[in-house]
This record gives C-alpha cells, structure tokens and sequence, in this order.
C-alpha cells in the first residue's frame, strides 16, 4: 500500500515536471521536481517492493553500487557539457533508455523459458479468467505466455533500435559519421523492418514447437532490431535531425513502458507512456514546422547528401559590412529582432548577445527574439540557450508573431542560422526545403547575417538570402563579433 502511494506521489511529478518543462523559466524547477519523484520512486521499490513469494529485493549492495555509478556518471555528463553538445546528450540518453528497456525484455524472455510462472509472478487471482493476450495487455498484467511474449518483444525491437539508432544520431550530431544512403535504402529498411515483426509474430506463434530453436530465432529477432535502428537512422541527416531525435525519445518512452506492464509497475507505466506522448507531439509540431509529413522526413531523408552549389551569376555577390556600420544601424534603429541559430551555440555567445539586448535597450531599442522551431540541432534548442542567459521569455517570439513583425522591424540581425531564414523555402520549386515555412527576415528595411564563412548550413543548402540588396554579412566568430559590436555601439 506504501510503495502504490509512492509510485502514486512520484507519477504526479513526472507530470508537473512534464508540464513546467514546456516553459523555460520553469524548465529548470521542473525538471529538479520529477528527478525528485524518480529517486523517491527508485528508493521506495529497492526497500519495500516484495515479490509474488513474499521476498524483498535482494543484492542491495549491487544495486546501490550501479545507481551511484550512474548518478556520478549523470551529473559529470550534465555539468561539463556544453550547450552545443546538448543534442548529442539528449540522443545518447534516449539510446540508454532503450537500451535498458531491451535488457528489460532479454532478461524476462530467459526467464519464461526458464519455466517461471509469470502468472503467479503478477498475483493474479484468477489467470485463467484473462481470455487472450490482448486482455492482459488491457488488464495491465501478462496474464498468459503468448501475452507476455508480445509485451516483451513490444520492449525488445523499440528498445533495441532506440538503442543504436540514438547512437548512430549522437555519432552523427558529434561529426563522427557522415549521412550513408543507397540505392534501394528504404526498401531494404522496410523488408529488415518487416522481417523483424514478422519473426517476433513466429516465435510469439510457435514458441513452445518442439524442434524450434527459439532462443536463437529470438536473438536473431534482437539482432534485426540492432541493425535496423543504425540504417534507419544512417540517410537521414541535416534539418530533419530534431525530428529524429524526438522521434526516438517517445521511441525510448513506448519501450520503457512495456516493462511496466511485464512488471505492473503503474510508475514505469505512466513514465514510460508519458515520455512516449511529449515525445511523438513534439515530432508532430516540428513536422508542421517544416509543413512535412513523418512519412516525408523517414522516407524523404531531406538534408541527407543533399550538396547544392549557387554561382555569383545567377544569385548575384554579397556584400560585407564593417563593424563601425553595424553598430550605427542597430545604435539608430528602433526596432531589432534577432535570430539565434546554431552558430551562436558553437561560439558560446548567448550570454554576450543578452549584455547587446541591454546596451540597446538602454539606448532606446526595442530588441525580440525570432525563434524558429528546428533551429538548431534539437527541439527547443534556442529557447534552452537564450533562458540559460536569462534572455525573458516575453521576448522570444514564434514563428508565426515574428513574421508578423519583420515588416515593422528596422535591423535583423542573423547569428548563425541559415536553413530556417532561406527564402527558397518560399520562392523556388526545386530547392529541397520548398514548403517549409521560414522566417521571413527579408521584409526587413534591412538584414544583418553573422557567419564565419559563405559556407551553406547544416542542410548543405546554399542561401539566396545572403546575395539579397537588403542583406549584408558581417563574418566572424559569434561571441567575438558581438563582444566587438557591443564595444562600438558605447563609443558612439
């Protein structure tokens, strides 16, 4: 009765930690609330939880070791990364949950053929009163072995290609590994994909044929999971990553879920389900953000090889701007809006553009925001580097108002982005983002870009933006530039 309060209390703070998460003044308390309720969760099952023979969990001292281990581990990874490696944490951490939820589902598949009564193993009163496995699953509990089968292959294919998948993206985010595609890429994903199901409904079919090896068919079955997970992340690369990376964190959530039903656990259960839900509508906002399909982004594979090269005389030249200039269009403007992209978190910058934010709102300035929703290199990415910077959350503006404003606006200034202010997204048919929307900082009286070179994106999509009259480019690492920037505009 204790341990179902405790379970009850941290649950709740999953999803009040869940709900501040959403906002980033709050993101931080909410975040230290559901940590809370996790350990108290942790805690209440290592002391109080008896098994269906009585026993209280045993090997203490093994599984404090591994929670200390972990929890050195966690808080070295969260106090030395930085913000520009913030994506590539996020994956790995989505690979560890499905790795677990994997090992979750190996572990209790041995014991079932192992001849443990999983029946007696979840107390219930009357297993023969569960009619099939879809019932037990309804019911919360794995009332027959074909039921149990399915919730633990549910468990080991999510949790398995989470598992690579979310290294391979990690690999990928950290430069390691390069976009791989070939030809017939996504038939080959789709027959692995295929053939993996179809082996998981043999076993779940058959497995208690005499004659049938089952445990190397299901570590086959395990082995296809590995393997799908690396090719279906391996093509896609560029814009579509934040898509990705969400995608496989409600992946990691749905797996880890499963070892809630193989355990009655209504904590794991609402954790994993609750992770699994954040993580699949934040896939469908940033596949609107980008007016695409999921089916469009897996299949598509948009920014992956993608190398587009524009000539000077078709797009035009573009043109630099001094320092000196920059800081006397944006010292006598009204209204700046700045947008934030990756650029900005590689030079660490975020701090020195909230000290310009003041210094020109000391002189008069009205100075936003624009935020774009796949900028950078993970959902949120912006708004999580401009709050760590104390920048108001008044000021960061949407898509949606921004555009409202760029026509009213004096100076934009760009740092770092690209792919999310192109305007081919708008004007040319054959660009490979067409349909996505886009800032549109080119209704601005005039356009500031900062890059460290003419390079394209992340995208490997050349800009028509920066060849534009209106658009001038000011080159230089972010935080230096802005540092140098902040300096002229006090001399004036």
């Amino acid at each position: 009765m204790v341990l179902t309060v405790i379970y009850l209390v941290a649950a709740i703070t999953l999803i009040v930690g869940l709900r501040m998460a959403s906002n980033p003044v709050t993101a931080n308390t909410g975040n230290q609330i559901a940590g809370i309720g996790m350990a108290v969760a942790i805690i209440g099952t290592v002391f109080l939880y008896k098994g269906a023979d009585g026993n209280s969990l045993e090997n203490k001292a093994w599984i404090f070791g591994a929670l200390t281990i972990g929890t050195i581990l966690g808080l070295l990874a969260g106090k030395k990364v930085k913000m520009t490696s913030m994506p590539e944490l996020v994956s790995f951490f989505n690979g560890m949950g499905g790795g677990s939820a994997a090992l979750i589902s190996l572990m209790e598949f041995n014991q079932l053929l192992k001849g443990v009564d999983l029946k007696e193993m979840f107390q219930l009163q009357d297993p023969e009163m569960i009619a099939s496995p879809a019932e037990a699953l309804v019911t919360g509990s794995a009332g027959s072995d074909s039921g149990s089968l399915l919730v633990i292959f549910m468990g080991l294919i999510l949790g398995a290609l989470t598992f690579s998948g979310s290294l391979v993206a990690c690999l990928k985010l950290m430069g390691k590994f390069k976009d791989i595609a070939f030809r017939g890429q996504h038939l080959f994903n789709l027959a692995l994909l295929a053939g993996c199901l179809g082996l998981a409904a043999y076993i779940i079919g058959n497995w208690q044929t005499p004659n049938i090896d089952i445990t190397t068919l299901f570590y086959v079955c395990f082995g296809m999971a590995l393997l799908y997970g690396v090719f279906f992340v391996l093509p896609i690369g560029g814009a579509d990553m934040p898509v990705v990376i969400s995608l496989l964190m409600s992946l990691s959530g749905i797996a880890a879920a499963s070892g809630g039903f193989l355990y009655d656990n209504k904590f794991i259960l609402t954790g994993g389900v609750l992770v699994g839900a954040a993580g699949i509508w934040l896939t469908i906002l940033m596949c609107k953000a980008m007016n695409r399909s999921l089916t469009n982004v897996l299949v598509g594979s948009f920014g992956a090889g993608i190398s587009q090269s524009v000539e000077a005389g078709d797009k035009g030249t573009h043109k630099e701007i001094s320092l000196s200039d920059t800081a006397v269009v944006m010292n006598y403007a009204k209204k700046v809006l700045i947008v934030p992209g990756y650029g900005l978190a590689v030079a660490q910058a975020q701090h020195i553009c909230h000290e310009l934010e003041k210094l020109l709102e000391s002189r008069g300035v009205e100075v936003k925001y624009a935020i774009h929703p796949v900028a950078g290199r993970m959902p949120g990415h912006m708004n999580v580097l401009l709050a760590e910077s104390d920048v108001s959350y008044d000021k960061l503006l949407e898509m949606e108002q921004a555009n409202e404003e760029f026509p009213t606006t004096d100076v934009v200034l760009v740092l770092g982005a690209n792919d999310v202010v192109n305007p081919a997204a708008k004007t040319d048919p054959g660009s490979p983002i067409y349909g996505m929307p886009v800032l549109e900082v080119e209704q601005a009286k005039s356009v500031i870009v900062n890059k460290r070179s003419m390079k394209p994106g992340y995208a490997g999509i050349e800009n028509a933006l920066f060849y534009q009259p209106k658009t001038s480019m000011l080159f230089g690492d972010a935080k230096k530039v802005l540092q140098d920037l902040s300096a002229e505009i006090k001399a004036l």
